[in-house]
């Protein structure tokens, strides 16, 4: 009888849409992991439903562009503060496009921001009948930066949260630290999550056999370390983390926007959680797309700007009791004299 409904169960999995739920801290690598799934030839059409905390996303700009993907950008807040709201809609919505034939996938890959409970956005696939019909929450993916792993779960609840409902995490930027270092934070998390494999990745380079299709997501091991977690509670995020954007439609003076970025680093890298943005400077061709997490900070070349495209620079910042005023000043005097 137990063998019949293994293969009953077995049965009724092929026919639902997997889910990939990844998480991590600000800065942990997401982003780049994603990105890297996106690119490997593994065959699978995959839908993306990606998050920011604050009010403008970048990360389209940041992840690869590629048809085979369909790209949904959450931008108006956490992902488990709106997970009955926008979340569900979205589902429904590539539901019924892939019913339609308006859009093919097999799969979706749930990006959240670095400041979600993962905890309310898997609720989702249990609470609500229509999307557990047809959506299959796989697994739990969480990424944990070896440089700054200690500091963030001694310091925000969320990370906790976020290695305490894996199936997975992938710990990277190993490099950047030495070997004891990173060998005492995987105990940590073993010990936060005894039920969760612990994988050093070096720039995303996860197989995608540890990531997709591992049916690692188990409601019964979820409720052994939340027993309240089929029940409806909010969650609060820390009152001094905030986000702000800038924009521009004049393009920044490179060598100014460099000495002034070194400065605010050098100055309030401890609060700067997490930056990033695309950035249009004068004379140059390509967007660059700049990414930083507390005192590190980097830069690569994006995609060429059309001939008639309209160029801008977006810049999210996230972190404890920034100066706003300050930071928006010094960037409006890095742009570049009118012509």
């Amino acid at each position: 009888m137990a063998k019949k409904q293994q293969l009953a169960e077995k049965k009724a999995d092929k026919k639902m849409i997997p889910v990939t739920i990844l998480t991590g801290f600000l800065g942990s690598g997401k982003t780049t992991l994603l990105n890297r799934i996106l690119k490997e030839q593994h065959g699978h059409r995959i839908a993306v439903i990606e998050n920011e905390f604050g009010e403008a996303g970048v990360d389209n700009e940041i992840l690869i562009d590629d048809q085979d993907e369909q790209i949904v950008e959450m931008n108006n807040g956490c992902i488990c503060c709106t997970v009955r709201g926008d979340l569900l809609r979205i589902l429904a919505d590539l539901r019924a496009k892939r019913e339609s034939g308006k859009l093919w996938f097999e799969r979706v890959i749930i990006e959240t921001t670095g400041m979600a409970d993962p905890g309310p956005v898997a609720q989702t696939f249990f609470l609500d009948e229509k999307v557990g019909e047809y959506y299959l929450l796989d697994s739990v993916i969480t990424l944990v930066d070896a440089k700054h792993g200690q500091q963030t779960l001694d310091q925000f609840k969320e990370a906790q949260e976020q290695v305490g409902f894996a199936d997975r995490i992938l710990m990277s930027k190993t490099d950047l630290v030495p070997e004891d270092e990173a060998e005492k934070l995987k105990a940590r998390l073993v010990r936060l999550n005894p039920r969760a494999p612990v994988r050093k990745v070096n720039f995303g380079d996860a197989p995608i056999g540890e990531i997709l299709d591992i049916r690692g997501f188990n409601l019964n091991a979820v409720l052994e370390i939340d027993p309240t977690f089929l029940e409806d509670a909010e969650h609060e995020h820390d009152e001094h983390v905030k986000s702000f954007v800038f924009r521009s439609e004049r393009p920044f003076d490179s060598t100014k926007l460099e000495d002034f970025l070194g400065g605010i680093v050098k100055v309030y890298g401890e609060n700067l959680l997490r930056y990033k943005g695309v950035l249009y400077l004068k004379g140059v061709p390509q967007r660059v797309v700049f990414q930083g997490v507390h005192m590190m900070m980097g830069g690569d070349m994006g995609r060429t700007w059309g001939r008639d495209e309209k160029r801008s620079s977006t810049m999210v910042f996230i972190g404890r009791d920034l100066p706003e005023d300050l930071i928006v000043k010094g960037l409006e005097q890095c742009l570049a004299a009118p012509q």
